[in-house]
């Protein structure tokens, strides 16, 4: 399925979101927030999937705010403002609490709200030739929406050096900060390298990820009090009590294959 800014690939246990406007190096606008809003809601809701890819065509992952979006925002009222941006953080949320693992496929440069999305994914793999950048501070601006999954990939004290310099670091840089996760030399192995990831998501089970995702995001930087051990052993009652848990230690046991396999 295509649409104006987004080419999706839906037809196996796999999806792809594909970011398709090359000729802007794939910026926001907000048609793009509108249908990466729909589509990740969309997508989170199918049973039959297990994770979604977050790519891009082109030679740039993203790049930010799309420049003609800036010169019609620039006439906005404070309360348009406000809206607008409600609409990307919005986008935002949806993506880093989709149901799904999300895996972002970076093969070129990352610039400002590109970081968010890439911040938003739950495994990131980047080409080594990739640099990235949170550039709002150079249009006196700042990285309000996309800064709280930001802040949660990196940490508040390389945030605070990275958020105000808005300097440019490369792909190596970013993998020692915990924005990336795996990094490659070339396209063909970050294709390989994504594909290895995405075997590894589905040969787990279905719920299980899910609840696992969950369980991460949830967690956080919360404390361990009484509240949370509680919560944390009603969880996996949960799923030792649910048909999936029983079959894959059945499984497990009697040395067969899971049934999702």
């Amino acid at each position: 399925m295509t649409t104006p800014t987004l080419h999706i690939d839906a037809t196996g246990p796999v999806a792809r979101v594909t970011l398709n406007r090359p000729e802007v190096r794939n910026a926001f606008n907000d048609a793009v927030i509108a249908e990466l809003t729909a589509a990740f809601t969309q997508l989170g809701a199918r049973e039959d999937l297990r994770a979604i890819v977050l790519a891009a065509e082109g030679k740039a992952f993203c790049a930010g705010a799309d420049l003609n979006w800036m010169k019609a925002m620039a006439g906005y009222s404070w309360e348009e403002n406000r809206e607008d941006a409600q609409r990307l953080a919005d986008m935002l949320w949806t993506i880093y609490r989709c149901p799904l693992p999300v895996i972002a496929r970076v093969q070129g440069d990352v610039y400002a709200g590109g970081v968010g999305l890439v911040a938003c994914a739950d495994l990131v793999v980047s080409v080594a030739s990739a640099g990235y950048c949170l550039s709002e501070a150079k249009l006196g601006l700042l990285p309000a929406t996309i800064g709280p999954y930001v802040v949660k990939a990196i940490g508040e004290r390389q945030a605070r050096r990275y958020f105000t310099t808005a300097e440019r670091f490369d792909a190596a840089t970013a993998q020692r900060l915990g924005l990336v996760h795996e990094l490659v030399a070339n396209a063909e192995a970050l294709d390989a390298k994504v594909a290895e990831l995405t075997a590894a998501l589905c040969a787990n089970g279905p719920q299980a990820v899910r609840a696992c995702k969950r369980l991460a995001l949830d967690l956080g930087d919360r404390p361990i009090t009484d509240e949370l051990r509680a919560d944390t052993a009603r969880r996996i009652a949960d799923i030792r009590a649910s048909s999936e848990g029983k079959a894959g230690v059945q499984s497990f046991l009697h040395k067969t294959p899971a049934p999702w396999l």
